[in-house]
């Protein structure tokens, strides 16, 4: 029998002790550390932890790993621009708005995806066709209630300023009638 890795296996440095991980991970981000230096600090480290020889981490195996970093670190930057891009856009608009990009952007990549899979000729796994509907049941109901609050906070903000009005409108002299009337032409209940 092999002693090969195989696909789908976790790596040595995926099987690391939190702490040894996490020391890895905050390595691999200091610029100005080499790829050398994490090598040595961190087999250093499964030394010192007792782990046997056959647990350090290899020059390829760590560069596998930071390449791989390096690769989800640019989506996860590429996702926060083009984020600061929508909110930037839409800052000075309700929240409500935000929402219905977000949503709407993620019914995209959910398209996206069920186009890719079609595409591929490979039979759908009725397990993502489960999950797709739940989340497609998810998103409209999150849609449903983000224009529900965005309704309730615009009637919240015509009563407040309607009864600001109507204090107004009362001080300024305006009978009681004259003040209910107001209220209605601001709310529209008239």
């Amino acid at each position: 029998m092999s002693d090969k890795r195989t696909r789908g296996k976790p790596s040595k440095i995926d099987q690391l002790p939190d702490d040894i991980k996490s020391e890895l991970i905050e390595l691999l981000r200091d610029k100005s550390v080499t790829q050398t230096e994490v090598l040595e600090r961190v087999n250093t480290l499964i030394r010192e932890a007792g782990l046997p020889e056959e647990e350090h981490i290899s020059r390829s195996g760590l560069n596998r790993y930071a390449t791989r970093m390096a690769t989800v670190g640019s989506r996860i930057q590429e996702a926060r621009e083009v984020s600061k891009q929508w909110v930037d856009q839409l800052g000075g608009k309700p929240t409500g708005e935000v929402s219905k990009v977000l949503i709407e952007m993620v019914r995209t990549l959910a398209f996206d995806q069920v186009l890719k899979l079609s595409e591929s000729g490979e039979a759908v796994p009725p397990k993502f066709i489960k999950e797709l509907a739940v989340g497609v049941e998810k998103l409209e109901k999150a849609a449903t209630e983000s224009t529900k609050r965005e309704k309730e906070i615009r009637k919240a903000m015509a009563e407040e300023a309607a009864e600001r009005a109507a204090e107004v409108a009362k001080a300024a002299g305006l009978s009681a009638d004259g003040v209910a009337q107001f209220k209605r032409e601001i709310l529209g209940i008239a």
